[in-house]
């Protein structure tokens, strides 16, 4: 049995098959319809269950989707529906529901969930998404980097904006996958410590984007945050919007990211987003195919 828990806590070598992987599960459905089951069908007989703490769109429409093309079903579980940690404890119902089903996805709040989650059941668990990390996230940002670019390694990716849960999981790629990170951002946004060491700083992001062969960004404003905190962040990192005058500044053929949902003309504009470098709808399908090359990793398949 195999969780799927972060990228520094899985082997480089499997997340490079992983990659490989989710590219080779791709190219295989050139042609197909898009609700089309694939012709391997490694999920036959097998139950996943989603549970969504946080709510989610491309979370949950990919993973679901991801399941039934491979010839399994879901269960979705949302936070009202399960209640983790309240009433039963997360080990009791990780316990419970290994009985059930054959794979457990969680998205939530906390780091500790999915810890105690992965290790009282005895099937495999994903990380859907935490308050620290998204590593699924960013392993469709590799896949969608290297189908466009080629090798990551030895690349220049350059973050702009919240040191935030997506940018931990890009630190934690910068040492496996061994391309260079900049975080361009304001200090009191700067990354958790524990990061420190896996990338560079530099606070001007005209400065920071020279050479980039990447600039991703994320939106600066989180759905569960209150109106004051909303108002704060946009003053702190207006600064740091991705436009095209930034663009421009990165190498000629850089590419542009965002995990989406997007502020379109707040993090970035819609000029870019929509513009020659942005990848940002490739890097939204390959959720897909990437969380599908995780399922097999974790099934053994």
């Amino acid at each position: 049995m195999t969780h799927f828990l972060d990228i520094h806590t899985t082997p480089a070598a499997d997340l490079h098959d992983i990659i490989r992987n989710g590219r080779a599960i791709k190219d295989a459905r050139q042609g197909l319809p898009k609700g089309a089951p694939d012709a391997d069908q490694p999920l036959a007989n097998h139950m996943v269950a989603l549970i969504f703490e946080k709510p989610s769109t491309r979370t949950r429409v990919s993973f679901d989707v991801g399941v039934r093309q491979m010839g399994g079903q879901t269960m979705v579980l949302s936070g009202n529906d399960m209640q983790l940690g309240h009433g039963e404890t997360i080990a009791d119902t990780a316990r419970v529901l290994s009985r059930y089903v054959d794979m457990i996805m969680i998205r939530t709040f906390e780091e500790q969930t999915l810890l105690e989650m992965a290790e009282y059941a005895t099937v495999p668990v994903i990380n859907g998404l935490t308050n620290r990390t998204h590593p699924c996230q960013i392993m469709a940002d590799i896949m969608t980097f290297e189908e466009h670019r080629g090798p990551i390694k030895g690349k220049k990716v350059v973050w702009s904006g919240d040191g935030n849960n997506v940018f931990a999981s890009f630190a934690h790629a910068a040492k496996q996958f061994d391309f260079e990170l900049v975080f361009t951002g304001p200090e009191p946004l700067d990354p958790e410590p524990a990061l420190a060491g896996l990338y560079t700083t530099v606070r001007d992001p005209n400065e920071a984007v020279k050479g980039a062969d990447l600039v991703v960004t994320d939106t600066w404003v989180s759905m569960h945050d209150p109106q004051s905190a909303r108002e704060r962040r946009h003053n702190q990192l207006r600064g740091y919007q991705v436009n095209d005058a930034l663009m421009a500044k990165a190498n000629d053929d850089a590419l542009f990211m965002h995990c989406l949902p997007a502020h379109r003309d707040d993090e970035a504009t819609s000029s870019v987003m929509d513009g020659p470098h942005s990848v940002i709808f490739d890097e939204a399908e390959n959720r897909l195919h990437a969380q599908k090359a995780v399922m097999r990793y974790c099934l053994g398949k």
